[in-house]
């Protein structure tokens, strides 16, 4: 049995990812907390691939925490 949920590992501890723009391609910062992040040359917006457990647990809400749980439902950025 696990401590803590091992699937909420990147959302409890954010870990960056660096995207290209498709726009401009130029390097874009993007948390795995963050569903979407500007491109800082273009203004282009960027995407993650997110797939989180919010979309299918039950606990996720409980796990993660209201406020970010919230959050990602929403599909904003921190």
């Amino acid at each position: 049995m696990f401590d803590k949920c091992p699937g909420a590992a990147n959302m409890r501890t954010p870990t960056l990812t660096i995207k290209k723009c498709p726009e401009c391609g130029a390097e874009v910062e993007i948390f795995s907390t963050d569903v979407k992040a500007e491109c800082d040359n273009c203004g282009f917006t960027i995407y993650t691939d997110l797939q989180s457990c919010i979309q299918w647990c039950k606990y996720a809400e409980k796990c993660l925490g209201e406020e970010l749980y919230q959050k990602l439902k929403r599909g904003k950025s921190a």
